[in-house]
Formats: structure tokens, C-alpha cells, sequence
């Protein structure tokens, strides 16, 4: 909070009354025309000030993301044992890298369906998805907004997206590409 001005000394009083003397106007004071006459009649009663609210105002509760009424259920199958041999030790390496850290989970969704399309576009079978860590939610708590929130609704996320279908598996991802705060999601080929 600043403090109040504290306004002039006699001596600088003085000495700014001597400088003020010494200055030209640039325009010589037009003279202003006098206001016309408020002889209008209000057509409608002003409002009333908006209420003011004592104390601390909750912030915004996040916007709901859609779900699609198709919900097709991901399931662990889809792949052949060469792939669950590639995605465990082999050396896989993503196509794409899709990134959530950061983010709320409306900006999450939608960078999670923008990279899919993405990633569909240019062709390419895996995704590298780093969500960060799993960490169990409350049962009390409806804000979702708690560490892991991300990765709580990944699956449902992937389980409602418009390119459900051409997800063939989810998969975690190797040390080396983040571990548990990742997954490799494998895309089917084009048909």
C-alpha cells in the first residue's frame, strides 16, 4: 500500500511558483462551452450497483469435459507378443510426444485429441503420453484439480475420444521414457 503524498515544503512551494512563472503556455486556455442543458428524461431507472460480497470468493470450478455418448472400453488385447516384447524391454521408440505436464484438465483433454490427430495425420504407431504419476484421489474430493488428476482420467479420456478406435493399446511406458509418470499408446495401421 503506498503512503499518502506528502505534499510540498515552503522553500519548494516557493521555487515552483518562480519555475511556473517562467513557462509559456504552448495554446493560450480556450474557453470551454458550457454543458448543455440535461433536460433528457431517463427512459429506465438506473441499475443498482452490483452487490459486493464480504470475505474470500471461491475461484471458478472447471469446465466439465464432454464425453461422446459412444464410450468403446479399452482393453488390455490388440497387440501381438512381438509388441509386448518391444513396449517392455525392447528398443521402441515413439513416433510422437505428447506432453500434459502443467496443464489443467481441460487444456490436457484437448492437447491429448489434438496430439492423436495429430499423430494419425503423419502416420505414426506409437505416442509417447507423459502424464505424470498416478496418485489416488479422495473419494470426498470433487474438484480434480489434486496431483495425478491428469492421469486419474486418462483412460476414460482415451475411452471417449473420437479416435477410440484406431487406439490399439495402452501400455506402460520403459524407465527410460518416464516410467510410471508415462504410457505408450499404440496406434492401429490405416485401413
Amino acid at each position: 500500500m503506498r503512503a499518502p503524498p506528502r505534499g510540498l515544503s515552503p522553500e519548494e512551494s516557493a521555487l515552483w511558483r518562480r519555475v511556473a512563472a517562467t513557462v509559456t503556455p504552448l495554446h493560450p486556455r480556450r474557453p470551454v462551452p458550457a454543458p448543455a442543458s440535461l433536460t433528457t428524461t431517463p427512459s429506465e431507472p438506473p441499475l443498482p450497483p452490483p452487490k459486493r460480497v464480504k470475505g474470500r470468493v471461491p475461484p471458478p470450478r472447471p469446465e466439465a469435459v464432454p464425453i461422446t455418448t459412444q464410450v468403446r472400453p479399452l482393453t488390455a488385447g490388440g497387440l501381438d507378443s512381438s509388441w509386448d516384447r518391444k513396449l517392455g524391454r525392447g528398443p521402441i521408440q515413439p513416433d510422437v510426444t505428447i506432453d500434459l505436464h502443467g496443464l489443467t484438465l481441460g487444456m490436457a483433454h484437448d492437447r491429448l485429441n489434438g496430439g492423436i490427430a495429430q499423430a494419425l495425420a503423419m502416420g505414426a504407431r506409437v505416442i509417447l503420453l507423459i502424464a505424470g504419476k498416478h496418485r489416488p484421489v479422495p473419494e470426498n474430493d470433487l474438484r480434480g484439480e489434486r496431483r495425478g488428476a491428469i492421469r486419474a482420467k486418462l483412460l476414460d479420456w482415451l475411452a471417449a475420444s473420437p479416435h477410440s478406435a484406431r487406439i490399439a493399446s495402452v501400455r506402460p511406458a520403459q524407465p527410460r521414457h518416464g516410467g510410471d509418470g508415462a504410457v505408450y499408446i499404440v496406434l492401429r495401421k490405416a485401413r
